[in-house]
């Protein structure tokens, strides 16, 4: 059977590096398989979930890895994927993701309205926000927002 090389990175480590049948990749305009045999494709990731789909059963049926932003590059028989943000879907802690989100909230509103370091706790909000979605956890609206 015929196999995909998948390397999957993150700024600061290296995610998943093995053997898939095929994949499905998040883009900003919405999925895209990929098989064995792939044209060569250099393409956007968006703010979704990455399911991998591992040639060895002791990994599983499917791994879910939820993603914001990056990039992935398909090139024969290999893909790398580097995202800006991932996290395996059965990682999510969240309370912690609450909590995070809570404190970035504090941090945004202490700073003045034209500071430019409030982009910074908006990305790390919508980040939360997406790891409680995908969670199936509701991201309970905070008077902030």
């Amino acid at each position: 059977m015929a196999a995909i090389t998948c390397r999957f990175v993150r700024p600061d480590k290296l995610l998943y590096e093995g053997t898939v049948k095929s994949l499905v990749l998040q883009t900003p305009t919405g999925e895209l398989g990929v098989w064995p045999g792939h044209a060569p494709e250099i393409c956007a990731l968006g703010d979704g979930v990455v399911r991998l789909h591992p040639v060895d059963p002791a990994e599983g049926e499917e791994r879910r890895v939820v993603i914001s932003g990056g990039y992935a590059e398909i090139s024969g028989n290999v893909v790398i994927i580097l995202a800006d943000h991932a996290r395996e879907v059965n990682d999510i802690e969240p309370d912690v993701v609450r909590e995070t989100r809570e404190k970035a909230f504090d941090a945004k509103n202490g700073l003045d309205p034209d500071d430019h370091r409030r982009a910074y706790y908006d990305n790390k909000i919508k980040w939360c926000n997406l790891l409680l979605k995908t969670a199936g956890v509701t991201a309970e609206a905070t008077p902030q927002e």
